[in-house]
């Protein structure tokens, strides 16, 4: 599988995973304190090929995410869920760790983040879905993100996402009625 956009990652073993599942190119950050000549990089890849941010599913990789998508529009974001990105001893989280299959879909269901954001879903509607606060909501949230591939959130990054991958209202119920049914098992 060949990818034409860069991809963005973390460091040397996100870009050794990536390698080993598809053939692409990868910008590196090299931590969370993504500076302006990897913002540059990032620019001119996004001007050219087009970019995938694919970082960690957790709180460093988030902030990575975050800095460069506010620098850099247009951006395609990937997202891996965290029991796909556990190390095999359970010591570790992160890109390096994910099978080829996984970091193959996970390419393949790379969305663009909108920028005019218009509000189909509401916080209401979260709240009466028991996504946002009440027993299980976080449950049902993981499961939720994994179903609309959008990545984990809490309560508030939810609403915020739903919004910025334009998720309908349909796709939202479809996806919630899953939900639900599993809920049932």
């Amino acid at each position: 599988m060949k990818i034409k956009e860069v991809i963005v990652v973390e460091g040397k073993d996100d870009t050794t995973a990536i390698k080993r599942a598809v053939d692409a190119d990868t910008i590196e950050t090299n931590g969370s304190a993504v500076n302006e000549a990897t913002i540059d990089s990032v620019r001119r890849a996004q001007e050219t090929r087009g970019v995938i941010i694919f970082t960690d599913p957790d709180y460093p990789g988030e902030k990575i995410r975050k800095t460069i998508a506010a620098s850099v529009s247009g951006c395609k974001h990937a997202f891996l869920a965290k029991e796909e990105a556990i190390a095999k001893g359970g010591k570790g989280l992160g890109v390096e760790h994910a099978s080829p299959k996984a970091i193959r879909e996970a390419l393949k269901d790379a969305q663009i983040m909108h920028e005019s954001i218009s509000e189909e879903i509401t916080q209401e509607d979260l709240l009466s879905a028991g996504l946002i606060g009440g027993e299980g909501a976080k449950d049902r949230r993981i499961m939720l993100g994994k179903l609309l591939k959008i990545g984990y959130t809490n309560g508030k990054q939810l609403h915020k996402r739903l919004m910025m991958f334009q998720i309908s209202r349909q796709e939202f119920a479809e996806a919630l009625s899953v939900v639900r049914q599993e809920e049932q098992k």
